[in-house]
């Protein structure tokens, strides 16, 4: 198993944590950014596009957009209690490193929905 650690590059273009996975700490998972498998995933396609590490880099409102707000973003929210918008708001206010840092450090893969 890899130890979490603290790492910008594992967070995913949705703002999940990628570096407090399990499949990713145990090796059976490359991260959102390096699964080539991952070709299905369209936030993932979008920031790709356009050059963007995650939507926290993107102008739109992340709340309104409809590429972030899709069914399946819906179900994993409400299955797991995932905020992922919250997360992309973390990240535009503190930055990649903060959120990288919080989540390493909450062993967390995404901030719980309130």
């Amino acid at each position: 198993m890899k130890e979490m650690t603290n790492n910008s590059q594992q967070i995913a273009a949705c703002g999940l944590y990628c570096g407090a996975c399990k499949k990713f700490l145990n090796r059976k998972c490359p991260g959102c950014k390096e699964n080539e498998k991952a070709s299905w995933c369209k936030i993932r396609k979008c920031c790709q596009e356009k050059g963007l590490h995650t939507c926290a880099e993107c102008d739109k409102d992340v709340t309104e957009c409809k590429i972030h707000n899709n069914f399946v973003g819906k179900i994993f929210a409400f299955l797991f209690n995932s905020d992922r918008a919250a997360c992309i708001r973390y990240i535009r206010e503190n930055g990649e490193n903060a959120f990288a840092e919080k989540m390493a450090k909450d062993q967390q893969m995404t901030m719980k929905r309130k």
